[in-house]
């Protein structure tokens, strides 16, 4: 059985290279836009690993991460960011919430690839 990313991603072009790739490596997704939805979404699909777009427009990614950590049957499920936030001091407030990497976007297929693998190859 393939193992399961989630990809929380509101803007379509990243949604779709993000699906891609990961599709590309051979693992099954789930996606969705909305921040908000994305609890109750991780909740029935139980993935392996999330990608999480930090900036969105509902909800901060960062308060999706902590929400992850916080529910039982998700908390040990890592996190990968993916975000704009570049400026000195944004990597270690987005690992504060509880993310286990963090990539800047444009994000590097080759890195995005090997963190996934990474996460799921891994266990």
């Amino acid at each position: 059985m393939a193992k399961k990313v989630m990809i929380i991603e509101d803007n379509p072009l990243n949604m779709r290279l993000f699906n891609d790739l990961v599709r590309s490596a051979g693992y099954e997704t789930v996606t969705t836009d909305n921040g908000l939805d994305a609890l109750d979404i991780a909740r029935d699909a139980q993935p392996d690993l999330v990608i999480l777009d930090v900036q969105l427009p509902e909800v901060s990614g960062l308060d999706v991460a902590r929400w992850f950590k916080a529910e039982d049957s998700l908390k040990d499920v890592p996190i990968i960011a993916v975000t704009a936030f570049a400026m000195k001091g944004d990597e270690e407030r987005v690992r504060a919430s509880g993310v286990q990497d963090y990539m800047s976007k444009p994000i590097a297929v080759a890195d995005f690839l090997k963190a996934v693998k990474g996460f799921l190859e891994n266990d």
